[in-house]
């Protein structure tokens, strides 16, 4: 039962990293340096924050990204 516990708080973990975009993704996604990844970020953060929204430094909702870039309304 110990082990059920320890993989479901596990599998809750993964989908929160899942939610999340990093600038290494971001980096790799656009094709541009690591530098100017965060600088999207923070953009994307500052836009989030303006609408009431708290916002984590380094990381974007993933959901918020592509609707952003790609113009997917999520």
């Amino acid at each position: 039962m110990c082990t059920k516990i320890k993989e479901e708080r596990r599998n809750e973990y993964e989908n929160t990293m899942k939610m999340y975009i990093t600038a290494d993704e971001v980096a790799e996604l656009l094709g541009v340096s690591r530098g100017y990844a965060y600088k999207v970020i923070r953009g994307l953060n500052d836009e989030l924050k303006a609408k009431g929204f708290r916002v984590i430094s380094g990381k974007v909702p993933r959901k918020y990204f592509q609707e952003k870039y790609y113009g997917m309304v999520v």
